[in-house]
């Protein structure tokens, strides 16, 4: 049975203190209406070790941003998945959207990073998705079967089973825009037919597949029902308490 994961990227917003008092607020937040789905927090690097120390004995679990593809290095700024590992993290976002386009990420090192991940016992959250331009053509499922045989399909099947995916309509992000629930239903449903014509059925419905587009308490019920999503990777809603808990909770 798939997993339903609701996961919260900060991205480039709370401090210590401040990330710190909201992973205290999830926590507090937490009920019986939200058994049953894997919760993340993805904070800032310097407040991982933090924020693993606060999550433990929780149902929280916590996720690094991005990753380097090399062990060790002369990689100035950058933070190996053996790092990552060994404060305690459990998972790490990798080929997001604001990665590509605003730090040049590539399939080479996006798949050297699932790879790298892999290999030291983190689970990618794997993104991937069109801009605006692609979509309005009509090559939103060109662009995701590309990125999915660039970047996923090297895996073997006991492999890929370790990978959640989060589609990104890039187009939805920070905009407003929001694919509707039939939008987002009907792209999980292509990739997970990806998944099936490439390692077959059983495998491809063990995988957990994220929507990551504007989801939000008023919408995240409708997207949720559908029947290929398994959960959302939250952006803006994530860094509040509420609306965060309200996501976890859309699922009953």
């Amino acid at each position: 049975m798939r997993k339903k994961i609701v996961a919260g990227n900060w991205k480039m917003n709370k401090n210590l203190s401040e990330g710190l008092s909201l992973i205290e607020g999830i926590k507090s937040g937490l009920t019986a209406a939200h058994k049953g789905v894997d919760v993340i927090v993805s904070p800032p690097y310097v407040s991982l070790t933090e924020a693993v120390k606060a999550a433990a004995g929780s149902a929280v679990k916590v996720s690094a941003q991005n990753c380097h593809q090399e062990e060790n290095g002369a990689y100035t700024g950058e933070i190996s998945t053996g790092m990552i590992k060994a404060i305690g993290v459990e998972y790490v976002i990798i080929g997001h959207s604001e990665r590509r386009q605003y730090f040049n990420e590539n399939s080479a090192s996006i798949t050297k990073k699932i790879n790298s991940a892999l290999a030291k016992g983190l689970t990618p959250i794997y993104c991937n998705g069109e801009v605006k331009e692609e979509r309005e053509s009509g090559k939103h499922f060109e662009v995701v079967k590309r990125q999915m045989n660039d970047e996923l399909f090297h895996l073997s099947a006991e492999e890929v089973k370790k990978v959640v995916i989060a589609y990104e309509p890039v187009w939805a992000i920070g905009t407003g825009l929001t694919a509707s629930p039939e939008q987002a239903q009907e792209i999980h449903a292509y990739l997970r037919k990806l998944l099936t014509d490439k390692y077959g059925e059983a495998v491809a419905e063990s995988i957990s597949i994220l929507y990551g587009g504007s989801c939000k308490p008023d919408n995240a019920k409708e997207i949720f029902s559908k029947k290929d999503v398994d959960g959302g990777l939250i952006g803006g809603a994530a860094l509040k308490a509420e609306d965060f808990l309200a996501i976890i909770a859309a699922f009953n």
